[in-house]
C-alpha cells in the first residue's frame, strides 16, 4: 500500500507522545508499504525540533528514515497552490492540512494521520492502527 505519512505521525515518535508505539509500529512496516512524506512535513518537523533545541533528533530522523529511502519525500510546485486553496475552502482545512491533502491526492496515496480534519475530505484518512490491521 502507498501511504502518505502526516507530520503528526513522525512527531508522535520523536517527541514520545501518547500514540508513539502505534506510529512506530507503522514505520516498521516499510517492507510491506511504500511510505511518503511531504517536503512541508520534513521542514515542519525541522522547525519544531530546532525550536525545542533538538536539532540532533532532526538529523537522526533524516539519517535513519529519509536518507536511506524509508520515507520518500514528495511535494507540490507553485502551480499547485490553486489546488491547495481550493481544498482549504472545500474541506475547511488550514494551509498545512490542505497542502498535505493535495500532495496525497496528486500522488494517489492513502493519508495516515491522527488529525481528524482529514475525515472531512474526499480521501479521508487512516490511523496507523487501521493500516496495521489491514
Amino acid at each position: 500500500m502507498n501511504l502518505f505519512i502526516d507530520t503528526n505521525i513522525i512527531l508522535e515518535i520523536i517527541l514520545g507522545q501518547h500514540h508513539d508505539q502505534e506510529a512506530r509500529s507503522l514505520l516498521l512496516t516499510t517492507h510491506r508499504h511504500h511510505l511518503f512524506l511531504s517536503d512541508f512535513s520534513l521542514h515542519s518537523i525541522g522547525v519544531i525540533l530546532f525550536r525545542r533545541n533538538q536539532s540532533d533528533a532532526f538529523l537522526d530522523f533524516c539519517s535513519d528514515m529519509v536518507e536511506p529511502g524509508r520515507l520518500a519525500i514528495i511535494g507540490l510546485s507553485v502551480q499547485h497552490m490553486n489546488l491547495v486553496a481550493q481544498a482549504s475552502k472545500e474541506f475547511r482545512l488550514d494551509f498545512d492540512d490542505a497542502y498535505q491533502y493535495v500532495t496525497a491526492d496528486k500522488h494517489n496515496l492513502v493519508i495516515v494521520s491522527f488529525d481528524a480534519d482529514f475525515d472531512r475530505t474526499a480521501r479521508g484518512r487512516k490511523t496507523p492502527q487501521a493500516v496495521l490491521e489491514t
